[in-house]
C-alpha cells in the first residue's frame, strides 16, 4: 500500500498544512468539507505538493521533518512557490 505526504494552503487563513494518509482524494475531501476540526475553518483548501513512499514508517518520518523545518521553508528549499 502507498503512503502520500501532501501539503494544503488556505488562502482565508494565509497558512500551510501538512498530512499524511494513504487515500489523499479521501483526506482533501474531508479537509475541505470541514470533517477535520484543525483544517475546518480554513476551507477552500488547495492541494498544493505530495509525494509518494511504500511505508508508513517513511511517510511519517518526511512529515515530521516538514513540521520541524516549517512548511514555507521546506517548500523553499525545494523550489516550489505558493500562496505568501
Amino acid at each position: 500500500m502507498e503512503y502520500k505526504v501532501y501539503i494544503l494552503w488556505s488562502a482565508l487563513l494565509e497558512k500551510y498544512y501538512v498530512g499524511s494518509t494513504q487515500n489523499l482524494e479521501d483526506r482533501f475531501y474531508r479537509h475541505n468539507a470541514g470533517h477535520e476540526k484543525f483544517t475546518s475553518t480554513g476551507k477552500p483548501w488547495v492541494l498544493v505538493w505530495n509525494a509518494v513512499f511504500r511505508t508508513r514508517a517513511e511517510a511519517v518520518q518526511l512529515e515530521n521533518k516538514i513540521k520541524k523545518r516549517g512548511i514555507r521553508r521546506y517548500l523553499q528549499d525545494n523550489g516550489i512557490s505558493f500562496g505568501k
